[in-house]
């Protein structure tokens, strides 16, 4: 048997979900390019087309966004565990986990539906009880990112704002087998179900070689601060063996298709602080430049995380946020992987090469 680290250019899954061309800088989802569908489309339909694998009409679309409006509220257990959690200041991401595996688990059916529609609460409600705020109720008539930002506020948000955030969570909603998509399909191979699924896939989507690098790239853009002073701090970080956040993918070895879609998402957001926004497309420029300086032939080019950044920003939203917001938008493209693994029904169960000793004998404790 070969031996692939990492499980690379292992194909494990079949699945319509999604695909992912890292030469091309394709991304298609449900059979739409993400360039013809991410800016379009509501994160309900979004949620429809993975589960059932079409866009839906009119009436049903309506129906079942009402569907998974009605599952937004939390339990009481769920709302004294954020309160816990807020009183011992757990970081966010730590929050959302704890919270999703407190669902009730039913079929999968509803607990699909229970964690779409509540894991928004969870995050929203969380963020609150961590300042001081009581939670807002979520409000049945909003759509579901308009919901999540009243949630948050407790104002009404503009349509520009809603727009944004729903072209955010479409852009991240599914991205082939990649290693949070991966834990919850192992965990459903188990026969297991779907809350447990996520609360895993939770748990490696806060790894930072996966969900957890969009916090630094605002970091990194407040640390250079003017255009003048990009390329020094660059060439240090890069002379120091640092990693640049926002640059390089594992799959990806042209730019990241979602770094188009979030790039024009962000633009709109500042109009009243231009200056960033500028700053931003200044610094990706000359950090690809340096790339292929000091990395040549590596390909190393914007990905998703770099204007993820800069659009959740623009939103308002505080980077402790940006890692659960992956979160919201994700759990839509997780639960439907459960659902194509339980139709598989077959366990995950891959071997392994053995590389330690055989001829051990035993010793007693008084012999060693």
């Amino acid at each position: 048997m070969s031996y692939s680290p990492g499980l690379k250019d292992i194909v494990a899954v079949e699945t319509r979900l999604s695909h992912v061309d890292g030469e091309a800088g394709e991304l298609v989802i449900g059979g739409y390019p993400l360039e013809e569908i991410a800016e379009r489309a509501t994160y309900e339909e979004m949620v429809y087309l993975l589960w059932h694998g079409a866009l839906p009409t009119a009436a049903a679309l309506e129906r079942f966004a009402g569907e998974l409006a009605a599952c937004r509220p939390l339990s009481g257990a769920t709302h004294d565990l954020l309160r816990t959690a807020a009183a011992e200041r757990r970081p966010v991401i730590d929050a959302v986990r704890m919270a999703s595996s407190s669902l009730p688990v039913r079929d999968d059916t509803a607990d699909a539906r229970s964690l779409v529609a509540g894991l928004p609460t969870v995050v929203a409600a969380y963020w609150r009880l961590l300042h001081g705020e009581e939670p807002v109720e979520p409000d049945h008539g909003l759509g579901h990112a308009a919901n999540l930002l009243y949630m948050l506020t407790g104002e009404n948000p503009g349509d520009d704002r809603v727009r944004a955030l729903t072209t955010y969570l479409n852009t991240v909603v599914d991205h082939g087998m990649n290693a949070s998509t991966f834990t919850a399909r192992v965990i459903v191979s188990t026969r297991s179900d779907f809350i447990s699924a996520v609360t895993g896939a939770i748990g490696a989507l806060k790894g930072p070689l996966h969900g957890g690098a969009p916090g630094p790239v605002i970091s990194m853009l407040e640390a250079i601060g003017d255009a003048d002073n990009a390329e020094f701090y660059l060439r240090e970080k890069l002379e120091s063996g640092e990693r640049l956040m926002g640059f390089g993918h594992a799959v990806y070895r042209v730019r990241d298709p979602r770094a188009d879609v979030l790039s024009r998402a962000a633009r709109s957001f500042f109009t009243h602080d231009h200056d960033l926004y500028a700053l931003a497309l200044h610094v990706e420029e000359t950090a690809i430049e340096l790339l292929e300086e000091y990395k040549p032939g590596r390909r190393l080019q914007t990905n998703v995380e770099f204007f993820t950044a800069l659009l959740l920003k623009g939103l308002g939203l505080h980077p402790d946020l940006f890692t659960p917001m992956f979160a919201v938008g994700r759990v839509a493209g997780w639960t439907a992987h459960c659902i194509e693994q339980r139709a598989v029904d077959r366990i995950f169960r891959p071997e392994s090469l053995y590389s330690g000793d055989k001829t051990r004998r035993w010793t007693p404790v008084d012999k060693r």
